[in-house]
């Protein structure tokens, strides 16, 4: 499965990997040497946690190279009729409530900024629906919740 990411999403994920491969490698490079100075490894618990965090470091420069590598490019939708990726929609649940959230990729989400994953039970019952349409959100077999689409733009 190829995750679904835009250009902006690669580009920010490409310089925390430079980041991480020329600052954070850099710093943790010496504080193991700074580490090994102390001497007795078998109890050294600094030299251990950072050899940690360079493994952590590591893995985090190997898990966004190979989301890159597998990546499907797609574009937020310029279209202001129907809901899609990369569209702010404005909705009233059932008790008058108005809320506005911004579709976005996986990568992208931000649930306390408004940014929803296109992958959430709220992004799924929206997309394609367009303004004036109530829909059924379905978060789980016990619990769902109606809003009526308020508005639509694009980002």
């Amino acid at each position: 499965m190829f995750d679904e990411l835009t250009k902006q999403d690669i580009e920010n994920m490409q310089k925390e990997i430079d980041y991480r491969k020329t600052v954070v490698r850099a710093d943790l490079h010496e504080k193991i040497m700074a580490a090994k100075e102390f001497g007795d490894f078998s109890e050294n618990s600094e030299l251990y946690e950072t050899k940690r965090a360079k493994g952590r470091n590591e893995s985090r420069i190997s898990y966004l190279e190979n989301m890159i590598r597998t990546a499907r490019i797609v574009e937020h939708t310029k279209n202001t009729d129907k809901v899609g990726l990369g569209s702010v929609v404005t909705v009233e649940l059932d008790g008058g409530k108005v809320m506005t959230y911004q579709i976005t990729t996986t990568i992208s989400q931000d649930a306390q900024n408004g940014k929803i994953s296109v992958k959430s039970p709220f992004a799924k019952a929206v997309m394609g629906k367009k303004v004036g349409d109530r829909v059924k959100v379905v978060v789980s077999p016990e619990f769902s919740y109606f809003v009526k689409i308020q508005n639509i733009q694009s980002a």
